[in-house]
Parts: structure tokens; C-alpha cells; sequence
């Protein structure tokens, strides 16, 4: 995405259409009957009770729903068999709790979930179709249902526990929603004491939590929506203009604004939370959650947005224009056939909830949201993307588990004459995060590190207690198995043991290290544009141990050159994990030099002096120095409980899985690895790279790793310090691509560590003179070849790029 520094797409006449393009979208039904449940209104557009009708329609899909269209016809009666789950054992009667099983006075997710099951069923009350439509026995049950929460646990006379995003987030959230679907038959004592009891817990989009902090990231959007919508029940315009403002934080400093790009703010503010212009997204500090807060944000954010579209409080910021940065480098190299990357969704990946494809389609749903907020160019650029992302998704059916409102917008964009885009075939980085993503048309790959920028990982909450090297360089592939990183992975893998990944041998105490930034400062790489080349890297420094070491990955197209060096430690034993994988099928053949392993579970070997392996359904590995290997099939039986305490069920579930790695021994001093990864290649192919590897490594020191690319000369460096490798030359700390092509050189570099003011190397190609190169890049002959000097200052990782030519 371009440096939002450099170029501005939207000026505000464009905001400004932006905004009554959502307006116009956001079609309010017409006045219905009250007893049917549908909301009724004879307001204008900025009538708070005409949003209302609006916010009816986001939850149910509104009025004119063709129960003939087979898809929706589904939807109605998924929509009701959710309320009959949803209304088990709900007992006003009770005292301990209005569920039999929610009646903790000590987790505060009990109180959310009995007021999320309260609005589920609530809206096969009011969706025509249902069992419940309707219903008088469960309109009464419903309001009773409210009554208990009021009395017994959420209000004014109630005092908080645990966790604050329940009382002022979740809980209210849900309890809003019943609201707006029962709001004709409320009453206006109870519907009095829903917006106050909502207000007391969240009364500014500002703050939030006990101790009123400023809301950032997707707290913040959370905390608007809430006031929102319970304005729009107390018919509070004040309130509504205070959430469009909080939105751009129109009367602060600009550190919170949601629609800003957080690269000035994160030193200003000191929490880092929100977007960046390369596509991170930061929550709790400093963690990686693009696949969890960020899609909430971005969830969030589509239906506030609609709601409060071609209003007197209509967000007009021309900072909305980033939301179309944050969906294409933000969530777009991110989703891979439906899943998104796991490096990027935080502690939920330990929920059972969140698997089978659950995150990817909240962002479609948001950007199905969005489209009518983006004419032009935008619009069809999100519709090719939508199609895209719902048809390659064959695990999982988005129009057979999206909400009613989503499933007849998506059918839309589904109709449209707008090709889908096809396929992204992209190399990205994501520098404000320490990650990567590798697209190809046969496989996607993405690389885990942090530093001393980023956390490894988190474990709050009691959840995700295992993610102890989940950025220690875990690289996870992503195959025609789309439901590899379903179907139960987290709880199953062995996470002492995570692929790509180099650690010392052992478990852990639950949760140990969690939140804990390296010590190191070289973690990212670059990347030619328009292609699928880049260098990434780290300098692992392990927590809890002695650890240490250097760890490259150079994704040239279809191959990755796996690349370590300096991997020492005072204790245990130290290995590198080159794959972990669930199998699909439990026999599937792994050839060792083309030689078949036992396919048998149980099955634990020595593999001495490897050239090559191959396993069926995932790819090839080539080894062009002969290597010893561990390898070991297993069945590997968890519970979700044993990594997530507070949503984790008791039930065991086995999977299949094979694990290959290499054992440095016990305290190794400078031991190393170096490996070629061929994904979805096949047999065939992996022993034609052993015999004759597509790449050549040129250097595997503790100052650089460097390799080159036999079809076109194309070198690729990690500079540790300052050194030489071959024809390059860097000053220090770098990370460097230098292709030749046809009568130009192209060269692309960044400084890994954030921390250099100058990049300086020195090219001994003679002849070359500047085609064209990134503002801050200088070229000066020097010594038979040319001086490149980079200003890096200010780039926080991100690549500069230069095209020399031969003169």
C-alpha cells in the first residue's frame, strides 16, 4: 500500500459520498404491526428510532426476506434451531442463575453468554419464518429472562467482576440487541432500566474498564457501538454525535483515533494499538491480532458505520480511506481459502469456537458490509475480493453459516458481473509485526518471529496456556487441506514441537513467558515488489533459557531455503522442528530418498544421512548436505481444556501427525541447519531439486546468510553485522535481494533491526548506473562497482527499492 505520507486517495467530497452511499445502503423497513416483533417507525433517517429499525434489519435481515430463495429459507431455520439450543434450561424461576449452567458469580463470561443466548433467541422471535416467530410464550419468557439479569446480575445495584470487557462490552452488546428486537413490547420501565443498566457499565466511547482508561483498537469500537446503540434506544442524539467523534477522536490529540494509521501514534500514545500503514495490527500492546481484535474492529466498524451512514452523525474523517489499506494488506495476505494465519489471531486460536474457518468469515461479512460504502473502484475491488474469498473456500460454506442480513447482501455481490479476483499470489511482510506471509497458487506459508518491538505471544484469561513458541520461527503451510488448522490442531499438535520452530527440548509451566518481548532486535526481511521473492529473519533469543540463534527463511517462489546458524545453549537439548504435520490421511507415504518410512502409528526412527523426503499431501524437503533426522508418527490425544480453562471442554480428541526434526545434542555451541522446503511438490520434482538444488547457500555464518538462485543469479542476504558475501557488501545489521533482469539489476533492501539511521552496501557490478530508485536511496560509483546508501531512519523495516541498469 502506498505511504499514506506520500499520496492521498479521498478527499472529503469522496468521504462525503462514502458516507450516503452507506446510508442509502442501510434500507430502513417500513412500519410493521409491533406484536409481529419487527421494529416499528414513521421517523426520518436522523430519528434515532429510524436507526433503530435499521440496527433491527443488520440483526435480522429485515422484512422482505424471500423465504422461496432456498439459501435464505436455510438461514430462517438455522435461525431457530439456534434459539431452541439457545433457550435450554433458561429458568426465570431460578435463583442461583437464569441457566443452569451459568451460575458463577466469579466468571464474568457468564454473564455475557446468558444475555448472547437471551438475543439469539430473541431474533428467531423476530425473523418471519421461524418456529418462534412471534411466539407469545417465548415473548414472555424472553422479557422474564431480562427481568432476572436486571435483578440479579447486570446494573447499577450490581458490582463487577472479573473481567471488565463483560460488563461493558459483551454483556452490553447482546443485552442491546434483545433490546432493539424486543423494543415494541418492552415497555418503557424495563426498556428504562436496559439503557441504564448499559449506561452505568459503558457511558462513554471514550473510556472504558473500571479505572475509565482511554478505549484504543478494537475496544474503542466496541465501547461506540455500545453507546450507540443503546442511544438509539434512549433516543439520545447527544450520545450518537459523541460516538462519531470518538471514532476520530475529534477533540484529543489524534493518538486514539480509530481510522488513523497508528505509525505516528504508537510512540505518543505508548501502546502501539490499531492499524499501520503496512497491514499489522497491534492489540494489547504489543500483540499480532489482525485474526482476532482486528477482525472486530473491522466487524465492528462496518455495522457503526451503517448504522450512523447518511445521518446528522454520519462518520465524515477522511481516515475512512485507510479502511481500504487495512483490507488489503491488513487481511488479504492473511487469508488463505478461508482460514486465516494463526501468527495473527492471539490467544484464540485456543478457543474451539474460533476453528473451521469461524474468523474468516466475520471479515467477509465486514467487507460485505462495506462495499456499499465504496463506490467505484473500491466497491469492485472488495466485490472481486469477496468473491474470491467465499468461492475458494470449500471447507467451509459462508453462505450456509453467515447471518440472514450478510447471506442476502452476499448473494448480491455474489450476482455481480464483477469477475472474482482469483487467487493472490504475493510475497508480504508485515514489519510493525514481525511476520510474514508467502503466496503461491499451490500453497500459502507463513513465518512467526518477534523481537524486541513485539510480544511471543498471549495468555490471558486462561487461554492459549501452550503458545510458548508460537513466534520462535513457526512457519505453518497452508495446503489444498483446508482444514488442517481445524479439526482440533491446537489442543492435538505437540506445541513443544511446532514446525519451523528451534527450542529447547521440554514443556514448559502453562502460560510461562507469555507476554514477553526478545531481547533481540533483528526480526523482518524485504521483498521485491510485483513478485513472490523475499528474505525474512530472525535472531531468536529463547525465553526461559540460554537459547540463541539465527534463523532465515528465503522464499523464492516455490521454494523456501531454510537456513540456521549460531544455535547454541548452556542446557538441554536443542532442536530444530523442519515439519509437524496432522495428517489427513494417517498413512499417508513419507519417502526418505525415495524410500518408503513404515506408515504405522508409533512409528520412531533415526533417519542418518538424508538427502531428500517427501510426504504425501504436504511437499518435498531436500537436504543438499546429508543430514540426521528424527521422525515419528503418532496419535496425539487432548483435551481443549488442557490449553484454554475458561472456554476448553474435558472431551478427548486424537488426531493423527508426523514430526520430523533435527537434534543439535545437548548444549550445542554454533550448531546450524539448512534445508530447501518445496511445498506441493511432488515426488518427481524433490528428487530432481536433490540432485540438482534450485539453490545454492553461499554463506551460513553468524554474520550472514546468504543464497543464490542458479536460474537467474538472484542473491538474497541476511546481514547479522557487517560483512561480505560473494559481490555484496553491507555496513551492518541489512536484509538484501539483488536480482538481475535482462539489461537492469534490481535491488531491495531494510534494516530488520529498526534501529539504523543508514543502510550502506557496496555492489561490485560494474557498469551500472541508477534507473530508478525510492526517495532516501543514493548511488555512487565505488571501487569497480556502486555505493547504495539507504536512509532507513523512520522506516520501521519496511523495504526501499532501487533498478540499476547496465550503461
Amino acid at each position: 500500500m502506498t505511504d499514506p505520507g506520500t499520496t492521498s486517495r479521498t478527499t472529503r467530497r469522496t468521504v462525503l459520498a462514502t458516507a450516503a452511499a452507506l446510508g442509502a445502503a442501510a434500507v430502513l423497513p417500513p412500519p410493521t404491526a409491533s406484536a409481529t416483533g419487527r421494529a416499528t417507525t414513521g421517523a426520518t433517517a436522523d430519528d434515532p428510532a429510524a436507526l433503530r429499525v435499521r440496527w433491527h434489519t443488520l440483526l435480522t435481515g429485515g422484512p422482505g426476506l424471500d423465504l422461496a430463495d432456498p439459501r435464505i429459507a436455510a438461514a430462517v431455520v438455522r435461525t431457530g434451531k439456534a434459539a431452541t439450543t439457545a433457550v435450554k434450561g433458561l429458568d426465570p424461576a431460578r435463583t442461583d442463575g437464569l441457566f443452569p449452567d451459568l451460575t458463577s458469580t466469579a466468571l464474568s463470561n457468564h454473564v455475557t453468554t446468558s444475555f448472547k443466548r437471551l438475543a439469539t433467541a430473541a431474533t428467531a422471535w423476530a425473523v418471519p419464518g421461524t418456529p418462534q416467530y412471534a411466539d407469545p410464550a417465548l415473548r414472555d419468557l424472553l422479557l422474564a429472562g431480562v427481568d432476572w439479569m436486571l435483578d440479579h446480575r447486570y446494573g447499577p445495584a450490581h458490582a463487577r467482576f472479573d473481567n471488565d470487557w463483560d460488563w461493558e462490552i459483551g454483556s452490553a452488546l447482546a443485552l442491546n440487541d434483545t433490546a432493539v428486537l424486543l423494543y415494541d413490547v418492552l415497555g418503557p420501565e424495563r426498556l428504562a432500566r436496559v439503557t441504564g443498566a448499559v449506561r452505568h457499565y459503558t457511558p462513554d466511547p471514550n473510556l472504558w474498564r473500571a479505572d475509565r482508561q482511554i478505549a484504543t483498537g478494537a475496544n474503542r469500537v466496541w465501547v461506540s457501538t455500545v453507546v450507540a446503540v443503546n442511544a438509539v434506544l434512549s433516543g439520545a442524539g447527544d450520545d450518537l454525535a459523541r460516538v462519531r467523534d470518538a471514532l476520530s477522536d475529534v477533540e484529543g490529540s489524534g493518538a486514539n483515533s480509530v481510522l488513523a494509521f497508528n505509525d505516528a501514534n504508537a510512540a505518543a500514545e505508548g501502546t502501539g494499538e490499531g492499524f499501520y500503514s503496512d497491514g499489522s495490527f497491534l492489540q494489547h500492546y504489543k500483540h499480532p491480532y489482525n485474526g482476532g481484535y482486528g477482525k472486530e474492529l473491522l466487524n465492528s466498524l462496518s455495522r457503526l458505520l451503517n448504522l450512523l451512514a447518511g445521518t446528522a452523525w454520519a462518520v465524515t474523517d477522511p481516515d475512512l480511506d485507510h479502511i481500504r489499506g487495512w483490507v488489503d494488506d491488513g487481511f488479504d495476505p492473511l487469508l488463505v481459502r478461508g482460514d486465516v494465519m494463526a501468527s495473527v489471531c492471539g490467544r484464540e486460536i485456543a478457543r474451539p469456537s474460533k476453528q473451521g474457518h469461524v474468523s474468516a468469515q466475520t471479515v467477509i461479512e465486514a467487507v460485505v458490509r462495506l462495499i456499499p460504502g465504496f463506490p467505484g473502484e473500491t466497491g469492485d475491488r472488495f466485490t472481486a475480493l469477496v468473491k474470491q474469498w467465499i468461492t475458494e473456500d470449500t471447507y467451509r460454506d459462508f453462505l450456509a453459516v453467515t447471518d440472514l442480513a450478510s447471506l442476502v447482501a452476499a448473494q448480491q455481490v455474489l450476482a455481480s458481473p464483477v469477475p472474482a479476483r482469483g487467487p493472490l499470489v504475493t510475497h508480504k511482510q508485515h514489519p510493525r509485526m514481525d511476520k510474514a506471509a508467502h503466496r503461491r497458487p499451490s500453497f500459502s506459508l507463513g513465518i512467526s518471529a518477534y523481537s524486541s518491538r513485539i510480544y511471543n505471544y498471549e495468555s490471558i484469561q486462561n487461554e492459549n496456556l501452550h503458545g510458548w513458541h508460537l513466534s520462535d520461527g513457526m512457519v505453518l503451510l497452508h495446503t489444498d487441506d483446508l482444514g488442517h488448522y481445524s479439526e482440533d490442531y491446537w489442543p492435538t499438535v505437540d506445541p513443544a514441537r511446532l514446525p519451523g520452530t528451534t527450542v529447547v527440548a521440554g514443556r514448559p509451566a502453562d502460560a510461562a513467558g507469555q507476554r514477553t518481548t526478545s531481547t533481540a532486535d533483528w526480526a523482518g526481511g524485504t521483498a521485491l515488489p510485483g513478485t513472490t521473492l523475499g528474505a525474512y529473519g530472525m535472531e531468536l533469543r529463547a525465553y526461559g533459557s540460554s537459547l540463541r540463534g539465527l534463523k532465515s527463511w528465503f522464499c523464492l517462489d516455490d521454494v523456501i531455503a531454510c537456513v540456521g546458524s549460531g544455535i547454541g545453549a548452556d542446557a538441554g537439548t536443542v532442536e530444530t522442528v523442519v515439519e509437524n504435520r496432522k495428517l489427513r490421511d494417517p498413512a499417508a507415504a513419507l519417502l526418505v530418498d525415495g524410500t518408503a518410512a513404515p506408515a504405522d502409528t508409533g512409528w520412531s526412527q533415526r533417519l542418518d544421512g538424508v538427502r531428500w523426503l517427501h510426504l504425501a499431501g504436504t511437499g518435498g524437503y531436500v537436504f543438499p548436505e546429508p543430514v540426521t533426522l528424527r521422525g515419528l508418527r503418532e496419535d496425539r490425544t487432548a483435551t481443549w481444556r488442557e490449553i484454554n480453562l475458561k472456554y476448553g471442554t474435558d472431551t478427548p480428541v486424537t488426531r493423527p501427525y508426523l514430526t520430523l526434526w533435527q537434534d543439535h545434542g545437548t548444549a550445542p555451541d554454533g550448531a546450524g541447519y539448512y534445508w530447501l522446503q518445496a511445498p506441493a511438490a511432488s515426488p518427481g520434482r524433490t528428487a530432481l531439486w536433490s540432485a540438482a538444488p534450485p539453490v545454492e547457500a553461499i554463506a551460513r555464518s553468524t554474520a550472514v546468510h546468504a543464497v543464490r538462485r542458479g536460474s537467474d543469479g538472484l542473491l538474497a542476504a541476511n546481514f547479522w553485522t557487517a560483512g561480505t558475501v560473494r559481490e555484496l557488501a553491507s555496513d551492518g545489521p541489512a536484509s538484501v535481494l539483488v536480482r538481475p533482469d535482462g539489461t537492469t539489476v534490481k535491488v531491495a533492501l531494510s534494516d530488520p533491526t529498526q534501529l539504523r539511521s543508514t543502510v550502506v552496501l557496496d555492489l561490485a557490478r560494474p557498469g551500472l548506473t541508477v534507473a530508478s530508485a525510492d526517495p532516501g536511496v543514493r548511488v555512487a560509483a565505488f571501487r569497480g562497482g556502486v555505493r547504495i546508501t539507504a536512509d532507513t531512519a523512520g522506516r520501521h523495516g519496511a523495504t526501499l527499492n532501487l533498478t540499476l541498469k547496465r550503461s
